[in-house]
């Protein structure tokens, strides 16, 4: 079967080749309104645009409005049929075999806009956002530095997906930079806690499902059919304050060490764009309940990678390499835990997947993990070194699969950190 190209020239490395076609919500200028588009090269497809030239000529998307809003979760409330039949119409729009815009000057005046100059914006109106602690790797690192080998795993870690309900309200788009969280921490040897700001800040690797179509309160989504209500991936930086998540999560977890921020990449990257890349999960013993089994590849084989910049480099220096195929609890297993006592879910909901840890030091999602609870330095490539983040610092997310003869990437997930206040 020959390559499907486009008639837009896509480089061999880029992220958004038309095998990928992932959706985000843009503004082409700072004056205008924002609306929904695809990447494809160094392009922004405008789908108000495509829908207002009357191109959507299927019957799920014909006349529709859905791509006017700045947001996608009407697009995404539409369900699984309506994603594929707006897939399937722009791969053939986009194709360098289809004449419609390729040989009309007009159209794609209309339609285009330079990816590099348009303003991204939140993919969609987040309700809602769950975070996971899914990766057997992170946890018993973690588990092992506060608890020792032998009480690593928490007796309920390998039975079910561990998670905790977070702030949606300041979840922010990649280039968002963030101010240095401020809030108590207390020293093992003192007897009373104090005000600070975060002395020991990290970022946390992983990635972000968002809920596409929802489900009734009192009925839950199953395992088998979570990924027809999953609409796509991003790219998530958890980011976390250590000093005042140790001395706060007890006995109720994370809150102002997390809920400060946390990043998403602007593009959001279709399960049907990621369906050549499907692999299987790790091996999960001991077999969890029957409600959470499945059968099949059922995870992605992602690579991911995080990079600093400090204020004295050029450019990002990467310092952890890992994949999502390496998380012990799946997207589909997270999803149907979460809704199995009835939760309903809404469009444009967010669940992260938690820090994804390889098995390797170097493939270890955080640098709580990476300088191993601050015992050791992270080398940077100018001779800097860290062991967690300082003020002026960019950490910069990136993921992709590598097909044959094409990338389907997520672009980048990048955010800096600012002074705390006064």
């Amino acid at each position: 079967m020959s390559l499907l190209k486009s008639f837009i020239e896509v480089s061999a490395d880029s992220h958004f080749p038309i095998q990928n076609l992932p959706f985000g919500v843009f503004k082409p200028s700072e004056q205008s309104v924002g609306r929904v588009g695809v990447a494809i090269g160094d392009f922004v497809c405008d789908l108000s645009a495509i829908s207002d030239l009357a191109l959507f000529e299927g019957p799920l998307l014909k006349n529709t409005k859905v791509f006017h809003e700045d947001s996608l979760n009407s697009f995404m409330g539409l369900g699984k049929p309506a994603w594929r039949e707006a897939r399937n119409t722009l791969q053939s729009l986009l194709s360098s075999e289809n004449p419609t815009i390729r040989d009309n000057k007009t159209f794609r005046e209309r339609i285009f806009h330079s990816i590099f100059t348009v303003i991204m914006l939140l993919p969609a109106k987040i309700g809602d956002y769950t975070d996971f602690y899914a990766s057997k790797e992170h946890a018993t690192n973690v588990g092992i530095m506060f608890r020792g080998k032998e009480n690593a795993l928490m007796p309920n870690w390998v039975h079910l997906p561990v998670g905790y309900h977070g702030r949606s309200s300041s979840v922010v788009v990649s280039g968002t930079n963030l101010k240095r969280p401020c809030g108590q921490s207390k020293n093992d040897a003192d007897v009373l806690p104090f005000f600070t700001a975060s002395k020991t800040l990290d970022f946390e690797l992983e990635m972000g499902a968002f809920v596409g179509t929802g489900n009734d309160l009192g009925q839950p989504i199953t395992v088998q059919n979570a990924k027809d209500h999953i609409f796509g991936l991003v790219l998530l930086n958890d980011w976390s304050a250590r000093d005042l998540q140790k001395w706060e999560y007890v006995p109720l977890g994370p809150f102002l060490g997390k809920n400060f921020g946390t990043t998403i990449s602007p593009w959001v990257v279709t399960l049907d764009a990621l369906e050549p890349f499907i692999c299987d999960a790790p091996t999960q013993d001991p077999k969890p309940l029957e409600y959470l089994q499945e059968n099949g590849k059922n995870t992605y084989d992602i690579n991911l990678t995080a990079a600093l910049q400090t204020k004295n480099m050029t450019s990002p220096h990467v310092i952890t390499t890992t994949n999502l195929k390496y998380m012990y609890w799946t997207l589909t297993q997270q999803l149907a835990h979460h809704t199995v006592n009835g939760c309903n879910m809404r469009p444009g909901d967010l669940l992260g997947t938690g820090t994804i840890s390889g098995p390797t030091p170097d493939s270890f999602g955080s640098m709580l993990e990476l300088s191993w609870k601050g015992e050791k330095t992270i080398p940077l490539v100018n001779g800097e070194e860290r062991k967690f983040i300082q003020d002026g610092d960019t950490v910069v997310l990136s993921g992709q699969c590598k097909g044959n003869g094409f990338t389907v990437g997520f672009g980048t997930c990048s955010g800096t950190i600012l002074p705390a206040n006064k």
